[in-house]
């Protein structure tokens, strides 16, 4: 690998890495801002993103091994699908094959 730092100063750096360039921070206030909103939006969607797969494998523990709270688990993890559906965090066609899939162990 080879690292080549073309422009450093407090906030921006420029670097090629392995032949492709790195964008680390643009210079424009605008671009700085929607970068940072970026990150924000980004986590905030990981997190979603993350609780849905953790609804999920709950209620598929759950319906394994026959627990009680099975049902409220599938509705739960419906509910999350459905919402991270509408909010274009997965397709909603993906939303509906996983909702079949998991009524079917319900």
């Amino acid at each position: 690998y080879f690292c080549i730092i073309l422009s450093v100063s407090d906030k921006f750096t420029f670097i090629i890495l392995t032949g492709k360039w790195v964008f680390l921070m643009p210079n424009i206030e605008s671009a700085i801002k929607r970068a940072r909103q970026n990150e924000t939006t980004n986590a905030r969607n990981s997190a979603k993103i993350a609780s849905v797969r953790t609804a999920v494998k709950r209620f598929e523990k759950a319906a394994a091994e026959n627990a009680d709270n099975k049902d409220e688990l599938f509705r739960n993890a419906s509910k999350m699908l459905d919402q991270a559906a509408s909010k274009g965090l997965i397709h909603a066609n993906k939303a509906a094959r996983e909702k079949a899939r998991l009524a079917k162990k319900a």
